[in-house]
């Protein structure tokens, strides 16, 4: 048996977790020493890839993945949605049998992916709502090709973004959802009737919110106010500092709630390499600068993110000055939700820990140590 003690960033008041590798949380009382904070780990519902680790290069290797999966962990997060954007049927399905097989023969990545997460290719083929997904593979809904992705990943695929434009969408959505599915609503330029009846069908998530989305829109009524009123749907947001002006990150989770609300990094492949310029199979010539925004080269554009949840977390406590139990719950309890329940430190919960600092003027949060699963894995 294993004990931990740590600053609660909830309550503010020194916690003891006791555990065993692979077994539940046993205990958690108030009490012990601490000199860092003590919770569970991050969950990160979209992940393209980080640290030169790229999910969608049209050629990904398992190791790929465990390499990925490590990078991950270093920064606390402790289960992650391996996400797999538009492409050919075909790259699709060589990158869910490339994720399927690292979490078969590897122990980490069997631990840390909660499931895949499929960005596309059901999204709107016009350019601003489409972002740096590719034209030429954008495609309307199919059933049918869903169940093959089910099939290939064995039953990995979790979570499937879409534009909710497309004709006979409704249908598509009641029929994924029944497979256990969730469906998020993302690079669109739907209607707003066109997403109450996504959200009517099951549809429970908003992608990335703000973001994938045209350069201009009508003041009222649009998609976004749509998506921001709809119970039904919690809103992903990413809190990076590049992708939402602080005004309108601010705007958002007040809108939606705390309770409804989920940070995501969508960090690509590029973050956590050195700034500079960069040549990507999706997005040309991109700039990564020293402040964390990349974007495509000599344009006022974003090419993708490249902060890692972490970052994230330290970022939005800074625009939206909330505190860092309410930041930590956007992080870990409330996409834990889209992930098999994962990111809640209670008895009978596995023991996927984190513990870390908070230094001055810095962009992250130390970590110290991870423990996954009960085993401890960094530090």
């Amino acid at each position: 048996m294993t004990d931990i003690s740590g600053i609660d960033p909830y309550t503010g008041k020194v916690q003891t977790v006791s555990f065993a590798g692979g077994t539940p949380v046993s205990a958690i009382f108030e009490g012990g020493e601490a000199d860092c904070y003590l919770a569970p780990g991050l969950v990160d519902i979209q992940v393209n890839g980080y640290a030169g680790f790229d999910l969608n290069s049209g050629k990904l290797e398992p190791e790929t993945v465990s390499s990925l999966a490590r990078a991950m962990l270093a920064h606390g997060v402790t289960s992650f949605l391996p996400t797999v954007i538009t492409a050919s049927e075909a790259d699709i399905v060589q990158a869910l049998s490339a994720i399927r097989s690292a979490v078969d023969s590897d122990m980490i990545v069997r631990n840390m992916v909660a499931g895949i997460h499929v960005e596309g290719p059901f999204i709107s083929p016009e350019d601003g709502p489409r972002g740096a997904h590719p034209r030429e593979h954008v495609r309307a809904p199919d059933v049918e090709e869903v169940r093959r992705w089910l099939v290939t990943s064995g039953g990995l695929v979790s979570m499937v973004t879409l534009s909710p434009h497309w004709p006979e969408t409704d249908a598509f959505i009641h029929a994924v959802v029944e497979m256990g599915i969730t469906i998020a609503i993302g690079h669109t330029d739907a209607t707003p009737e066109q997403v109450h009846a996504a959200a009517a069908a099951g549809a429970s998530l908003s992608t990335h919110l703000g973001n994938g989305a045209a350069a201009m829109l009508p003041r009222h009524p649009n998609f976004i106010w749509a998506q921001l009123v709809d119970e039904r749907l919690t809103a992903a947001l990413i809190g990076d500092g590049h992708h939402l002006p602080a005004d309108t990150l601010k705007a958002m989770l007040r809108a939606k709630g705390l309770e409804s609300s989920v940070l995501v990094s969508d960090v690509a492949s590029l973050g956590g390499l050195k700034p500079g310029l960069y040549t990507q199979a999706i997005g040309g010539q991109v700039e990564l600068t020293a402040d964390g925004r990349l974007g495509i080269a000599g344009t006022p554009y974003l090419a993708g993110a490249a902060r890692n949840l972490n970052e994230g977390i330290v970022s939005t406590m800074g625009l939206t000055g909330l505190s860092l139990g309410d930041v930590f719950r956007l992080a870990t309890e409330n996409p834990g939700r889209f992930a098999k329940g994962r990111g809640k430190l209670a008895v009978g919960k596995r023991a996927d820990i984190v513990r870390f600092r908070i230094n001055p003027g810095q962009s992250s949060l130390e970590i110290v140590d991870v423990w996954l699963n009960g085993a401890k894995v960094v530090g």
